[in-house]
């Protein structure tokens, strides 16, 4: 056994490690890649890192992460069984996650692509201030709703576009009010059903439907609202507030979890912190290590 890793580690380190140094002297060009290569890689995963930490495929990713060190040991110390089995659930197991986390995955692709990046993530000043000034106008509106037990659902798009929900409502592109927001959610009315998307400091239309959370880990108690709320923040970045027509108590939605019964202030702290705060620190940290 102890013969068998000597050799396999032997082999390993001709084919690979002492291959790579040899090719350093032959062209030093080839270590310049190298290490350009490791960078970028580095960099991907960094960014992959952020945008899942938080969400369920978080977990997922360290329970591959240790899949995969296992299965490179089995390899080195020759475990042919062993190996061959956790080589099979890699090979399956790539499917699987695509399927079961199809939405966590969806999100990542189009974060990369969002214009965080090219904007150096985050928003102007004057932007900043503008957004901070509707998430006070929108925490009135939801204060109001919720004093008069007015069912209401307010989605304020983030990094993530949302067009294709917004297509789904009434176009308005208004600016954002605490008077329109809550007349929009009125009672028998025609807007009040379904949900306001906020976009580019707009409101963007009214009666949007949202797609709903199907997990069977969401209490059953939960209604219509608060499992759309939670479907359109797993399949986006967008921040979801949501008053309950029941019982008046305001929660919002983030990145597929529920954070419920919120006052007032918690409200307006929750909201500056994502949509505001975090965006704009981000670009001054980026501004500063350019």
């Amino acid at each position: 056994m102890e013969n068998d890793i000597v050799i396999n580690w032997t082999k390993f380190y001709n084919e690979n490690i002492l291959k790579i140094f040899n090719n350093f002297r032959e062209n030093p060009f080839n270590l310049f890649t190298t290490i350009l290569d490791i960078i970028i890689v580095i960099f991907l995963i960094y960014c992959l890192i952020r945008i899942l930490k938080g969400s369920r495929a978080w977990q997922l990713m360290k329970g591959i992460a240790f899949l995969i060190i296992i299965t490179a040991l089995s390899g080195i110390l020759n475990l042919k069984i062993l190996n061959s089995i956790l080589t099979g659930i890699m090979n399956w197991g790539v499917i699987a996650i695509v399927v079961i986390f199809q939405p966590e995955l969806r999100r990542a692709l189009e974060q990369l692509g969002t214009n965080k990046f090219a904007r150096f993530f985050g928003l102007d000043k004057d932007i900043a201030n503008k957004t901070k000034e509707d998430i006070y106008k929108i925490v009135i509106a939801t204060s109001e709703l919720s004093k008069n037990k007015t069912g209401a659902l307010i989605v304020i798009e983030r990094d993530i576009n949302i067009q294709d929900i917004i297509s789904t409502g009434i176009p308005m592109d208004s600016e954002v009010s605490p008077q329109l927001l809550v007349n929009i959610f009125v009672p028998k009315t025609p807007l009040h059903d379904g949900a306001v998307v906020i976009s580019n400091n707009k409101i963007a239309a009214a009666a949007c439907v949202l797609p709903l959370a199907d997990d069977t880990d969401i209490a059953k108690e939960l209604g219509t609202r608060h499992r759309a709320a939670i479907g359109i923040s797993k399949e986006s970045d967008s921040i979801v507030v949501v008053v309950s027509e029941e019982t008046g108590k305001i929660s919002v939605a983030k990145d597929g979890t529920l954070i419920a019964d919120v006052r007032e202030d918690t409200l307006k702290k929750i909201l500056i912190s994502n949509v505001v705060t975090k965006r704009f620190t981000d670009k001054i940290n980026k501004k500063k290590e350019s």
